[in-house]
């Protein structure tokens, strides 16, 4: 059995963050989820109202032997934009904010160091609105949320939106070694 961490990130609609991380070298499981809000067990429906405080996220379990929490945070933001607050592309409101949710002290440290790394080299034109937080309570959506663009990749929204993250990474990460510096 391999050693296991976990990274638990919100980045916009989750089955874009799912759909990219499944394809990921050393990582081992991806569930799409609700975390960084006020209400207990929150359905669809409550997350997409915008009144629970919830962000569709994604939490990552990984070999950190195969891949690192660093590489985890470097395709995150090379996968969607940071720069929007509580927006990615149409999807607008809290529930699509970007955010990291540490489990422990390194994960914290790391990630601000990745954060001041992208802020000096100023990746974007403007400035990072990332939340970096302490993980609360992840809440597994429901299962037809689960492997979406996997089970739907002719849908829509899986067509014109999912699909080309895919492909980013897939042209940026795929088939090399990671080498720890920040993405351009």
């Amino acid at each position: 059995m391999p050693n296991e961490e976990i990274a638990i990130l919100a980045g916009g609609c989750f089955w874009c963050l799912e759909a990219v991380y499944q394809e990921m070298e050393g990582v081992l499981q991806v569930e799409s989820g609700y975390t960084g809000g006020h209400v207990p067990n929150p359905s669809y429906e409550q997350v997409c109202s915008g009144s629970t405080g919830h962000a569709e996220a994604v939490r990552i379990t990984f070999d950190p032997a195969r891949t690192s929490y660093r590489d985890i945070l470097e395709v995150f933001f090379t996968i969607h934009d940071p720069t929007t607050l509580n927006r990615q592309g149409n999807d607008a409101g809290t529930q699509y904010r970007s955010a990291i949710f540490y489990l422990d002290d390194q994960q914290r440290r790391t990630a601000e160091t990745l954060l001041h790394e992208l802020s000096a080299e100023h990746v974007w034109p403007d400035p990072i609105v990332t939340e970096l937080k302490p993980a609360p309570t992840f809440y597994e959506a429901e299962d037809y949320h689960q492997n979406y663009f996997r089970s739907h990749p002719q849908q829509p929204y899986c067509s014109y939106v999912v699909a080309p993250k895919v492909q980013k990474f897939r042209a940026k990460f795929a088939r090399r070694p990671h080498t720890g510096h920040a993405p351009a």
